[in-house]
């Protein structure tokens, strides 16, 4: 294949070699540098500065501006202890142009004595304004003999990110002695010059972004988007894209079960349902049902705004395997939604004569048995349930199709467990096509940006209109202080008939304490608003609770719920048009999103109302903000993703699917079309690279192909 011969592995290759071998590394700095993610030149290579400081020029006095970091040198003309708050040695240092003040807390006499009056002095540090005019705090400082001065810096100085006991200077050392290897030895470029990836060679890359030479743009390295920084982000976000598209092509090389349309099928399924499908709708329902009928996996993530109707194209696509001889499961992240998916499931499958089991944690004894037999015979043709589906002892009969609900509370690992079901089932554990196709729901909408990059191994379809009749939710943001005019809202609406959600939250993130406060705001509301129905709901109910309680509002027996963010996710009542979230401030975008997202179900107009505490901070006033201005979730996704990271929104944090060194998924986005381009290309045309890439920038860490 075209370049596999360009690329050798080379002797003593700089990621073979420890970072022991360098000098000055024993095992207590090499366990430091561990820390660090440092364990060979290569990675002490890629630990790139977090900023710049320039040291290859003086500037003159009168032409220095505060919030800027500088070298200056002059000759004190005043050196003086002062004693206010806080005791201090001021100097005063002028040069040609101007005067500056030195303010130092920390000093000893032997600093006194050198910094006398007529003392020439070079100084570095950051200025500010202060009591007497542009001062400069503890700036480092050296003096100056007549002979010849101290020569400048040759280029501009890396600030690195450092731990406990690694000193600025000793990394500087170290990343020294590392581009000196590198210079040596080279380093193995595995973006081929033909693909023209960019016009910096990796080496060049590195030795510019490790030492500045003076007059590079400090502003664009600030930033990120100095074209050697974005080398290093392209080759990154292609390493992250391949390791996806691995996984893709080795979930693909097996087999799955090929499931025809049955038209007849899907339309005793539509004719009993009470509303039509949505444009958007069908043609996700299309998307699906194209890729089932392959005999390779569908992977395929379907996006949809709070109340789109995800859960209808997944019912279709259940069906469709069922006309197969064929078992669908689906997995939910909390016991509220799984049940809220029975109940809609149940209703619109029952009349065909579909069996459904039910499996969650909190399912024991005989109940749990005769559900897992059930799945295990066959009878059940749907499992719905909570993560409990992928553990062990459930056994699949003939698991054809997995559907797995709000991807973001799951990990990639969680849904790859469940995909392995299928090929654990006694029946198909020999036959060809033993696994199931894959279809991942979520109504937090992914910025494109996201999409593209960490669900790389995904096909995408997006539901992108709301069902006829529904209107938009109009949103206010009040203050705490207005609760009661607030109060008085709810009880004109439930007078009118209609229903309201209150929603507690707490900083605190405790089951214990969240329970706490809406009991108490549920004890409150109940003798400011006597007359009406509340309800009470938060985690530290029973299962069984939470789901009567749910019942009993969406049956309309209950006016006024008051809730934990346990409802965030699921739960459909047409006649609830008036939410209220207290604390909203405490919350996520994609939180609040969610949770607005209950009400504005039914035809007539619905409302939000979001309650903070003053002071707000910049981000909690920029959140209530968008939320004010729109209901597109995209928009917000892409707000969400600006204010919290990628790792947040994606939920991936904790399970450590996405962590990116140098590349940035907001600031970068302009590169992922090109990013997809040349990750196929490399895959195509130079499969000899592709191992080394990953491992090069997912190193320890890759964990997609490990399916």
């Amino acid at each position: 294949m075209a370049g596999d011969a360009k690329h050798t592995t080379r002797q003593g290759a700089l990621d073979k070699t420890g970072v022991d071998k360098l000098r000055g590394v024993g095992p207590l700095l090499a366990g430091k540098l561990h820390k660090l993610g440092l364990y060979t030149v290569q990675d002490l290579l890629f630990h790139l500065p977090l900023r710049y400081i320039d040291r290859t020029k003086i500037t003159s006095i009168g032409g220095v501006q505060p919030l800027t970091e500088v070298v200056i040198e002059g000759e004190v003309r005043a050196s003086d202890i002062v004693f206010g708050r806080r005791r201090s040695l001021v100097c005063r240092v002028q040069d040609h142009s101007g005067l500056i003040t030195l303010r130092f807390f920390h000093f000893n006499q032997a600093q006194q004595q050198r910094l006398q009056t007529g003392t020439r002095i070079r100084c570095f540090g950051e200025v500010r304004r202060g009591k007497s005019g542009l001062e400069m705090y503890h700036p480092e400082y050296q003096l100056l003999k007549q002979a010849e001065p101290p020569a400048l810096a040759e280029t501009l100085t890396p600030i690195y990110p450092a731990t406990e006991g690694v000193t600025q200077q000793r990394i500087r050392d170290l990343c020294g002695q590392a581009l000196k290897l590198l210079q040596r030895q080279g380093l193995d470029d595995w973006l081929p010059p033909e693909l023209g990836a960019s016009k910096y060679s990796l080496t060049d890359a590195l030795q510019l972004l490790h030492s500045p030479p003076p007059g590079t743009a400090l502003h664009l390295l600030a930033e990120g988007e100095h074209p050697a920084q974005q080398r290093l982000a392209v080759e990154e976000l292609i390493a992250h894209h391949l390791s996806l598209l691995r996984l893709r092509q080795k979930i693909q090389r097996q087999a799955a079960p090929v499931l025809v349309p049955n038209p007849g099928a899907s339309e005793r399924f539509l004719e009993q349902l009470p509303f039509t499908l949505t444009a958007a709708q069908q043609r996700v329902v299309n998307e699906i049902s194209a890729d089932i009928s392959q005999a390779i996996p569908m992977l395929r993530l379907v996006q949809g705004d709070v109340g789109s109707g995800k859960t209808v194209v997944a019912a279709l696509a259940a069906v469709q395997a069922i006309a197969n001889g064929k078992q669908a499961a689906l997995m939910a992240p909390t016991e509220i939604l799984a049940e809220q998916h029975r109940v809609s499931f149940e209703s619109w499958l029952a009349p065909l004569g579909i069996r459904i089991a039910w499996l969650t944690g909190k399912l024991k004894g005989k109940g749990r048995e005769v559900q897992l037999a059930a799945i295990a015979d066959g009878s059940a043709q749907i499992v719905i349930g909570t993560h409990a589906l992928f553990q062990e002892g459930v056994v699949f009969n003939n698991l054809g199709l997995t559907i797995i609900d709000e991807q973001h509370r799951f990990g990639v690992h969680q849904r790859l467990a469940l995909r392995k079901k299928g090929l654990v089932s006694p029946d198909a554990r020999d036959a060809e096509d033993s696994t199931p196709h894959q279809l991942i729901m979520t109504a937090t909408p992914i910025p494109r940006t996201l999409a593209m990059s960490a669900y790389a191994d995904l096909d995408c379809s997006v539901i992108d209109e709301l069902p006829p009749g529904r209107k938009p939710i109009e949103t206010v943001v009040l203050n705490e202080l207005r609760r009661n005019d607030v109060i008085e809202r709810v009880r004109a609406s439930c007078k009118e008939g209609r229903q309201t959600y209150w929603v507690c939250t707490l900083i605190e993130e405790s089951d214990v304490l969240e329970a706490q406060a809406a009991e108490a705001t549920a004890q409150e509301l109940q003798l400011l608003l006597s007359g009406l129905s509340i309800g009470l709901i938060h985690g530290r109910l029973k299962p069984k609770e939470k789901v009567q309680i749910m019942q009993a509002f969406k049956a309309g027996e209950i006016n006024l719920l008051v809730a934990t963010t346990v409802i965030e996710v699921g739960v459909d009542v047409p006649n609830a048009s008036l939410m209220i979230i207290e604390n909203a401030e405490r919350l996520g975008l994609s939180q609040l999103h969610q949770l607005r997202g209950r009400v504005g179900r039914g035809s007539q107009s619905s409302h939000c109302v979001l309650l903070y505490s003053a002071p707000l901070s910049a981000s909690g006033s920029a959140r209530l903000k968008i939320m004010r201005e729109t209901n597109d979730g995209f928009k917000i996704a892409e707000k969400d993703l600006e204010i919290r990271g990628p790792g947040e929104v994606l939920g991936t944090r904790q399970t450590g699917d996405m962590h990116l060194r140098i590349a940035d998924l907001q600031r970068d986005a302009h590169l992922l079309p090109e990013v997809k381009r040349l990750a196929i290309r490399l895959l195509q045309d130079f499969p000899v690279a592709v191992d080394p890439l990953v491992a090069r920038w997912l190193g320890r860490s890759e964990q997609y192909g490990q399916a």
